[in-house]
């Protein structure tokens, strides 16, 4: 849309469901009202600001999140050891679900570094 222009965004973008009634119509009203383009009186200079790199894009509120339930997990995995120690009442369940939580936690580390972590694609390593 950039090195097409205004002009030729038929040509640049193609609209075949009738969801996008609204986008092309909007665009003809643009051409036919406003010469195809917003006056933005000097405001903007039309470049698209520069992407931002793949580790920030990679970097969201769910990965956030499963940090802090991975941190959770591992907290009470020890907490349930430590009072496991404590008490000696109900010993193998409460190990049972220690180690199910740790487990959990790992298995979480595991789902978070593979899908929010950015890993380079090196042809070298396969």
């Amino acid at each position: 849309m950039e090195n097409g222009g205004s002009k030729n965004w038929q040509k640049a973008c193609f609209v075949p469901t009738k969801s996008d009634a609204f986008v092309v119509g909007f665009r003809r009203w643009l051409n036919k009202y406003a010469g195809g383009e917003v006056d933005w009186r000097g405001k903007f200079s039309g470049a698209l600001p520069p992407s931002p790199p793949r580790e920030q894009l990679m970097d969201s509120a769910a990965y956030k999140g499963l940090n802090a339930l991975e941190v959770i997990l591992q907290v009470l995995a020890i907490g349930l050891i430590g009072i496991v120690a404590a008490t000696k009442q109900n010993v193998m369940s409460v190990v049972s679900i220690a180690i199910i939580c740790f487990s959990a936690s790992r298995w979480l580390a595991h789902f978070i570094n593979k899908t929010f972590h950015y890993h380079d694609y090196n042809h070298a390593f396969l």
